[in-house]
């Protein structure tokens, strides 16, 4: 399905602390094929769980592949949500299963990265884009006089 084009420039509005989450994998040793493509479909269900009940606080993501590894950006409401889906049933018995299955064995790797982000600490711009990435996950507002710069957008938002 194919995103409508925002016609113009965007901005997301900056006034609410987010958090940011990176995960990924990396495949090390492709012939190990039953190391890794089991890390690859645990990633699924998860995803489809988030993505159905936002009460459970990831409000948006974006994947990508740059063989051999993957990297998903979530958009958290709260540190506290995000540390609670990590131990919510399902990703506890993926990171289970991981452990298991990686234990003495370099064939995959993952990471993860956590970036807890204040009100008024960042600021978007988005030209010619259908939804994406922040703006995607808490929406967007046209640019104005006011927010036409990075440096202006930053100073609206600590403004606020």
């Amino acid at each position: 399905m194919k995103s409508k084009i925002g016609d113009g420039r965007y901005t997301t509005a900056g006034d609410r602390d987010i958090t940011v989450f990176v995960i990924g994998m990396r495949i090390n040793n492709w012939r190990a094929v039953h190391k890794w493509l089991p890390v690859l479909l645990a990633m699924p269900p998860m995803i489809k769980e988030l993505s159905m009940h936002k009460e459970l606080g990831c409000m948006g993501m974006q994947s990508y592949v740059q063989f051999p590894a993957t990297m998903m950006i979530q958009y958290w409401n709260s540190k506290e949500e995000l540390l609670a889906y990590a131990k919510a049933p399902k990703h506890l018995k993926a990171w289970r299963t991981f452990n298991k299955r990686t234990r003495g064995n370099t064939a995959v790797g993952i990471y993860h990265e956590t970036y807890l982000v204040p009100s008024g600490a960042y600021e978007s711009i988005y030209v010619n884009m259908p939804p994406f990435g922040l703006g995607k996950a808490i929406g967007t507002e046209p640019v104005t006089k006011a927010t036409g710069t990075a440096e202006e957008r930053i100073g609206q938002k600590a403004k606020k």
